[in-house]
């Protein structure tokens, strides 16, 4: 082996050998820190009225994690409390029974035909739908007041976790132009294409956040005030869960809000139904329709279909940040790819 391909070889295997060693370090803090750059992005324009006003970089950090600390510990301290009583109310009801209403629409004869031709269609006979709905909404309730119970008795763990991100949003908000200016340096494209990731980035992230963590508040919001003047029983869960299902891009809101509609027009109650739907189509969906174009402002232009699958496998594979970081990495490897591209045609013409 010449002394250049040995060279070579040592310093590949030395920066695999490193690299692996650095992220074996950093993974424990992966979810803390990845939580830490998405709030310093949003967070800056914040950070540097601040710093325009007192002059000075600490100051304007700690400030600006105070008003994090407020804006994310005091909603979801106060929902969080209201959600696992809601729950729990709702196991209970369904194991009391109170929910056999659902098995009453399965009863209905129009329902019970259609579902009889169903099933004899794909060949399973003889099968009660309205006892196994049932029987999986309680095991998917207690499955959740597991989780729920786990993450609370894990408080330790998630207050720690917290911590670290507050303390690496600190640092990247005062030295931020230094790691932006050390990332660029390492960055193998000229000026104009490490401007144009960097800005990727940005809007990504702060169209994810605001077009789509501000509509799902709104929509969760509006679905359980709905829910709550409707008397259906608890609003807030079933308001968190449009909230929650608001990041899906295809079905999102209509999964909850649609079914809900056609539960209560089975039951007979068809002002409440067609109360719901109205509010469903001209308000809940409305909302994503108009506020969420005037928020992202073509920041970001993929298709939905790719933006749906890298939403569930984003949270598939880095929790709940994924939502983020699922449509982040997609339009990165599509913005390299096309960088790329480009080189190699100019190599070509």
């Amino acid at each position: 082996m010449t002394p250049n391909r040995f060279y070579t070889a040592t310093s590949i295997f030395l920066i695999l050998l490193l690299g692996y060693l650095t992220y074996q370090i950093i993974n424990p803090f992966l979810h803390p820190i990845a939580w830490a750059v998405v709030f310093s992005i949003v967070f800056y324009p914040v950070y540097m009225f601040l710093l325009k006003h007192l002059r000075f970089k600490v100051i304007a950090s700690v400030l600006t994690m105070l008003i994090i600390i407020l804006i994310i510990l005091g909603p979801f301290t106060y929902l969080s409390f209201i959600l696992v009583d809601e729950i729990g109310n709702f196991i209970e009801n369904a194991n009391k029974g109170s929910l056999d209403s659902i098995r009453n629409i399965f009863s209905n004869p129009h329902v019970s035909n259609i579902v009889n031709k169903v099933q004899s269609y794909i060949g399973i006979e003889g099968i009660n739908i309205g006892d196994m709905i049932m029987e999986n909404i309680k095991k998917i309730g207690r499955d959740v007041i597991g989780r729920l119970s786990g993450g609370i008795s894990n408080l330790a763990g998630m207050l720690i976790d917290f911590i670290f991100m507050l303390f690496a949003v600190f640092f990247f908000l005062k030295d931020g132009p230094n790691f932006l200016s050390r990332i660029r340096n390492y960055l193998p494209f000229n000026e104009e294409d490490k401007n144009r990731l960097i800005l990727k980035v940005r809007d990504m992230v702060i169209s994810t956040v605001f077009g789509g963590v501000v509509v799902a508040i709104v929509q969760g919001v509006i679905g359980g005030f709905a829910f709550y003047f409707l008397g259906i029983k608890s609003p807030v869960l079933w308001g968190a869960s449009i909230s929650v299902m608001s990041f899906l891009p295809l079905l999102g809101t209509f999964s909850i809000w649609g079914p809900m509609t056609g539960y209560l027009l089975i039951q007979g109650n068809y002002v409440k139904g067609i109360t719901l739907l109205l509010i469903g189509v001209l308000g809940i969906s409305m909302v994503d329709n108009i506020l969420k174009p005037i928020i992202i402002s073509g920041r970001t232009k993929m298709p939905t279909l790719a933006v749906f699958f890298s939403v569930l496998g984003g949270i598939k594979l880095f929790g709940f940040i994924g939502f983020i970081m699922g449509p982040l990495v997609l339009a990165l490897f599509v913005s390299v790819f096309e960088i790329f591209r480009q080189i190699e045609g100019g190599e070509n013409a």
